[in-house]
């Protein structure tokens, strides 16, 4: 029998919402594989990058620490006066060579040498008083042997005995009180002398006179502390430039490392030079510490002056025929992808089937490691891991590893165009 037109109807219905899902589904996956196909374009074009690298060369090169200081006389004396007076004169100027005990300026002396009589005067007298103490000793010694015999034999009284015992122990006390001002007398008789002399500034060394503050007339006031009048150096053919060394680089460099250094005045010359102290006190300006170093240098031409700024590089190593990489690659880090960082453009299901991560398109990611170098081979980036040594700066010493003369080590990389 036919169906009625209601049935059919509902037949139909029936159908149609059997076949919804698939419909459903395969759109689903149709835009699913869109997406995947756009997101791999966009991947491959961030993925897509130029390596910029350098060549692992064999070399060699100078490791050097830089330190700035000054120019300095080896011997410095600077010259005062113990005495306080007005000068009377001063005998040499500035640049005048001096020798050892050569005046170079005189303290008005009249106070001294009035001072000096007066000892002499002091000294005299006492040398009397002991004369004169001597001889009533030894009256009083024959008076008291005397009165000790008649004492004996029983013709004078022992009182008497004992008056003359008494007096011939203050006799020997009065020699001994004359010694003893006789002996003043001569002290102070060599501190006027010393007085005097010292009036007389003297040169304690042999050299050059570098400063003077002396002027003739001039009021030297020595009881609160010593006026500085002169200044010395012993000999300007041997100098000093004594240098701030840093903290960090203190530790690279020891006594007898060669230098070399530049002052102002003679642009483009270097001096040659040795480190020869290493002082342990430390320096603080500004909260930076620095570690004072010595070089000798020797100054046959007499260019350098005292006060000069210089500028000295101090050899610490030297590197021979090693094999080297730009610092530059040391420090190559390849860009970290979203793998990495835990994140991800996939997601799970049907759509992460079709939309694998970002991370396994070839991306790496890693980590800035000195002890690591990334070597482009056979087109893709590869990490290398290495024992570094010493460096000048620019390059460093590699000491192992699985590195050649002319692999290309990436210092960075740009995107393709």
């Amino acid at each position: 029998m036919g169906r009625s037109s209601a049935e059919i109807s509902q037949t139909l219905q029936k159908a149609k919402q059997r076949r919804n899902p698939l419909w459903i589904g395969l759109v689903v996956v149709l835009l699913a594989a869109a997406g995947a196909w756009i997101w791999l374009g966009s991947a491959s074009s961030q993925d897509g990058v130029r390596y910029v690298t350098e060549p692992v060369r064999r070399g060699s090169f100078q490791v050097d620490v830089t330190a700035t200081g000054t120019v300095q006389p080896t011997t410095e004396v600077t010259v005062s006066s113990e005495l306080s007076g007005t000068l009377a004169s001063v005998e040499v100027d500035y640049n005048d060579r001096v020798s050892v005990g050569q005046v170079l300026a005189r303290l008005d002396d009249t106070k001294l040498r009035a001072q000096l009589t007066n000892a002499e005067a002091s000294l005299a007298s006492a040398t009397a008083k002991l004369v004169q103490a001597e001889a009533s000793a030894r009256e009083a010694q024959s008076n008291y042997d005397t009165q000790k015999r008649l004492d004996e034999r029983g013709v004078t009284t022992h009182t008497d005995l004992i008056a003359f015992e008494a007096a011939h122990d203050r006799a020997q006390a009065a020699v001994e009180m004359a010694a003893a001002d006789l002996k003043l007398a001569e002290a102070n008789l060599v501190l006027a002398q010393a007085d005097l002399e010292d009036a007389a500034i003297v040169s304690p060394i042999d050299g050059i006179v570098l400063d003077r503050l002396a002027e003739t007339g001039q009021t030297v006031a020595a009881s609160l502390s010593a006026p500085e009048l002169f200044t010395l150096a012993e000999d300007l053919r041997r100098m000093e430039v004594q240098v701030d060394i840093d903290e960090a680089d203190i530790g690279r460099v020891s006594e007898g490392n060669p230098a070399t250094f530049t002052v102002d005045a003679y642009s483009g010359r270097r001096f040659e030079a040795q480190l020869a102290q290493l002082r342990y006190a430390p320096e603080e300006t500004d909260g930076v510490v620095t570690y004072k170093g010595v070089l000798t240098v020797d100054n046959d031409e007499l260019l350098l002056r005292p006060g000069m700024t210089a500028t000295a590089t101090i050899a610490v190593a030297q590197v021979e025929d090693a094999l080297l990489v730009s610092n530059s690659a040391l420090r190559y880090v390849p860009p970290q992808t979203a793998s990495d960082t835990g994140g991800g453009g996939g997601g799970s299901g049907l759509v992460g089937l079709v939309m694998p991560s970002r991370g396994s398109l070839g991306g790496v990611s890693g980590r800035a490691d000195a002890s690591t170098v990334w070597v482009l081979r056979d087109g893709a980036a590869a990490e290398i891991a290495v024992e570094t040594g010493q460096s000048d700066g620019r390059s460093t010493e590699i000491r192992s590893g699985d590195l050649a003369e002319g692999d290309l080590v990436i210092i960075d990389q740009t995107e393709a165009q």
